[in-house]
């Protein structure tokens, strides 16, 4: 599920075909266990938003707070830990914190993760 976010413009499927990936390998993970609740995989996402919204397409201020950005890769290490998600979401989760070099590739995370969710209640009704 490897994504590149740091493009200046978005790789056209990332919204579309390659969210839609994403969020069937999660919802079949989930099948098999019980993992990737829509509740904590949503907290993830209302985090992500909280910088995005902060950082405002800035990149000093993406400098400033990039090591907090950064530890959400702990968080879902600990979620993972707990049994919250499971290993899908953490690979994806972690390979795009790893995209995100600047505050436009964090805007595209954003609204890569909000296709996944979108995709990810579609599915699950």
């Amino acid at each position: 599920m490897p994504v590149n976010l740091a493009q200046a413009i978005p790789d056209p499927d990332l919204f579309d075909s390659k969210a839609e990936n994403v969020a069937r390998a999660l919802d079949q993970e989930a099948g098999r266990s019980n993992k990737n609740k829509s509740t904590q995989i949503r907290r993830f996402y209302d985090e992500l938003v909280g910088w995005q919204e902060r950082i405002a397409g800035d990149d000093e201020k993406f400098k400033q707070y990039e090591a907090f950005i950064r530890m959400l890769n702990a968080k879902v290490a600990y979620a993972k830990g707990r049994g919250l998600v499971g290993d899908e979401f953490e690979r994806w989760f972690r390979e795009c914190i790893k995209s995100t070099p600047n505050a436009q590739a964090l805007d595209h995370f954003r609204l890569h993760f909000e296709a996944v969710l979108g995709f990810l209640k579609a599915l699950r009704g």
